[in-house]
């Protein structure tokens, strides 16, 4: 299964990105997303932004990311 992760650009070179990831930042490509904008919110996958999605997306996607992760704590 593969999982891409919200994160927003909060600085851009070219290609590449700065971005915010749960306070964490990383540098992502953006060779298949190259009209992203800082302030923009990204999915990121194996180090490439892949999809712009609006900040309520950011926001239940991180939600969701947090129950499973409590979830799987719980049957540990």
């Amino acid at each position: 299964m593969c999982l891409a992760v919200p994160a927003k650009i909060i600085d851009k070179k070219d290609l590449l990105a700065t971005v915010e990831v749960n306070s964490v930042t990383r540098e992502v490509s953006l060779m298949l997303l190259p009209e992203a904008a800082v302030e923009d919110w990204v999915l990121i996958h194996a180090g490439f932004a892949i999809q712009t999605i609006d900040e309520e997306e950011a926001r239940k996607t991180w939600e969701l990311l947090k129950e499973i992760e409590q979830y799987e704590e719980l049957e540990r």
